[in-house]
């Protein structure tokens, strides 16, 4: 027992010093009601397909929680209840096909219609991309597979601050215990180089390449072909609690890429080129991922399976998770040999399911693009803004 009061001292005296730093607040309404006037024109690049499998999945998380579960849309607030009905309904209406006109109709008379603040002058909003990677591996270790994929380590805790105030409401922190105080969990160097979690975590298995490895946790998912023919999915778990910092800024200020060539292979060429540099650049981000082999996959924030194309990663202190949401910005078109030679406007419908490390703030958004090799180009190049809209049912 003595052990756990000291836990507790520890953690209130860590709540004192984030209240004591804690910087300037987001906006109270990063999502404002817009007037049917400047509602954007609703067409879907996608035609709908794989549109009701997202409405689906949204669905059975909002099955899951309490019907009294409160989603707030900037000033406005709704109920699990409504938002079933909101897809629910939605769902029914695309199922007949609805020309564009009659779709337009159909959300002016029937929907509210929410648009992000966004950021900067343009108050538009960021779209980035992340797919699902396949890495090579192997269930045991060896001079060719030597990278370990961790399961969660026993001495990793994270506690809700909340139980202890509400004024910590939706905060968290993430450590150990050490000589029963409670601290910081190892960061990535010493994960990777010192082997600090070595015999406290499973290996679920072994990677070939230290790079990719980095780049699945980012992603946060990913499947791995094993030696023996066998492919299995890795679904991120949980992380260290250290934060995320991005090596591709880290290149950017050093002068090593240009701002404007940035992207996921930019930085996969350059640590390839530059090996010597690889460790120093990786341990930049002490952020660590851990995961759990799923049977199926990916899943997303709301331990539901992710829909390519349709499935969007978001502040979920901002965005309300499961919401029916559409989005226009650009995305690749590529040519024979997978060189990207023009981007193109689009705008679909997709569905807030997700979260990520670097996603944050009302003006950032991740779309899921899936697997493959447009998947990987998608998701390594985009880096485009324009607009993010959340459709809700009005109320009866």
């Amino acid at each position: 027992m003595k052990r756990y009061g000291l836990v507790i001292i520890t953690i209130c005296v860590l709540c004192a010093i984030m209240a004591g730093c804690a910087g300037k607040k987001p906006s109270p309404f990063p999502l404002i009601k817009i007037s049917p006037s400047e509602y954007p024109e609703f067409v879907d690049d996608m035609a709908y397909d794989g549109l009701q499998h997202g409405i689906s999945q949204s669905l059975e998380y909002l099955n899951r929680v309490s019907a009294d579960k409160k989603f707030e849309f900037g000033e406005d607030i709704f109920d699990a209840a409504h938002m079933i009905r909101s897809l629910e309904y939605f769902l029914d209406f695309i199922e007949t096909k609805p020309s564009g006109r009659h779709l337009s109709r159909f959300i002016e008379e029937d929907y509210l219609i929410y648009k992000s603040v966004g950021t900067g002058e343009d108050e538009n909003v960021l779209f980035t991309g992340y797919y699902e990677p396949l890495l090579y591996g192997s269930l045991y270790q060896s001079s060719e597979y030597r990278f370990p994929v961790y399961a969660p380590p026993q001495d990793l805790m994270t506690i809700d601050l909340s139980l202890f105030s509400k004024e910590f409401k939706g905060k968290k922190i993430t450590g150990r215990l050490s000589d029963q105080t409670f601290i910081p969990y190892h960061d990535r160097k010493e994960i990777e180089e010192a082997r600090a979690i070595e015999g406290k975590a499973e290996v679920l298995a072994w990677v070939r390449d230290r790079v990719d490895l980095f780049f699945l946790q980012i992603q946060g998912s990913g499947k791995i072909s094993l030696d023996d023919g066998e492919i299995i999915n890795v679904h991120y778990n949980s992380q260290n609690g250290r934060p995320y910092r991005s090596i591709g800024r880290l290149l950017i200020d050093k002068g090593k890429i240009p701002k404007e060539k940035m992207s996921m292979q930019k930085i996969r060429e350059y640590l390839r080129n530059h090996p010597e540099e690889v460790k120093g650049i990786l341990n930049y981000n002490p952020s660590y991922v851990f995961f759990s082999i799923e049977e199926e996959g990916p899943f997303g924030a709301l331990n539901v399976k992710v829909t390519p194309g349709r499935s969007l990663a978001v502040d979920r202190r901002i965005f309300p998770l499961s919401g029916l949401t559409f989005i226009e910005s650009q995305k690749p078109v590529v040519d024979g040999s997978g060189k990207i030679y023009k981007w193109t406007d689009f705008s679909r419908f997709v569905l807030n399911q997700d979260t990520g490390g670097a996603i944050r703030g009302p003006g950032r958004a991740d779309l899921f693009w899936g697997n493959g090799t447009y998947a990987e180009i998608a998701a390594g190049y985009m880096q485009h803004r324009g607009n993010l809209y959340m459709l809700v049912l009005k109320p009866d």
